[in-house]
């Protein structure tokens, strides 16, 4: 199966039934966040385990984004090599953050996890910052979506803080984000490498989920402990843009934080 024809809304979803698949979804807005998991499916067809789509939003207990600080280092955690190439892209502003996604299906960009490698289907935006440093919040956070044929899916976070000197390919990505939901501006080249920090260590890497409905868990999360700058001009270009589209640090619960 094609790694797109997983995707919905923001990252994929697990196809629960041949049914599921065709049910719109209920709709859903970060001010209401807390209540995700309790939005149900009015589908009188459905049997009642699918009334509610995002019932591990409230359930689950390996949900992201996380407080980041207090990490246990790590010696032993696979290596992150970053394979991307430019790329001409979408970008398509689904309500909740627009996505920059490779036109090309045969794109090659990918991200190599030890030995495996998971191909890059597309990054996007959210202001503030999701994970969290000592309670911190960053003015922005960037995350790379990679997912395997097999499903396995992986997340990096890139943390923007604020500095004196543009970034010229997020400007570029600023100049054609469409500002209304359901449009998309198409063939604009991007290059991934250039929202990337020049060292990629250390890292944060724990166990999470989607930071957005259905916040299907199972996702192993990267987050780049360097962040990236822009200019505080182009971050308040971009949350005009994407508004307060963040979700609040959800509970470790048991879980480990590694810092590599």
């Amino acid at each position: 199966m094609n790694v797109k024809t997983l995707l919905n809304g923001l990252l994929l979803i697990p196809l629960l039934s041949a049914n599921a698949a065709f049910c719109e979804e209920p709709e859903w807005h970060y001010e209401t966040q807390e209540h995700w998991g309790a939005l149900e499916d009015t589908d009188p067809a459905l049997p009642v385990p699918l009334k509610y789509p995002y019932a591990v939003c409230g359930l689950g207990q390996y949900q992201s984004p996380v407080e980041l600080s207090g990490r246990k280092l790590e010696k032993k955690l696979d290596t992150l090599t970053f394979r991307y190439t430019k790329f001409a892209a979408d970008f398509v502003n689904n309500g909740h953050a627009v996505q920059e996604i490779p036109e090309d299906d045969e794109y090659r960009g990918k991200l190599k996890i030890g030995p495996l490698d998971y191909p890059l289907i597309q990054f996007h935006f959210h202001t503030p910052s999701e994970h969290v440093i000592g309670g911190r919040h960053f003015p922005a956070e960037l995350h790379f979506v990679h997912i395997r044929d097999d499903g396995r899916a992986a997340v990096v976070g890139v943390l923007i803080e604020t500095g004196d000197k543009p970034n010229k390919t997020l400007q570029t990505i600023i100049d054609n984000t469409p500002s209304e939901p359901g449009h998309n501006v198409s063939d604009v080249i991007v290059n991934p490498n250039d929202l990337l920090p020049a060292q990629r260590k250390p890292y944060y890497a724990y166990a999470g989920s989607l930071t957005t409905p259905p916040c299907r868990e199972g996702i192993e999360w990267f987050v780049l402990a360097r962040p990236i700058t822009a200019t505080a001009q182009q971050i308040a270009q971009l949350r005009s843009l994407e508004h307060d589209n963040h979700r609040d640090p959800q509970p470790l619960n048991g879980r480990t934080v590694a810092g590599h």
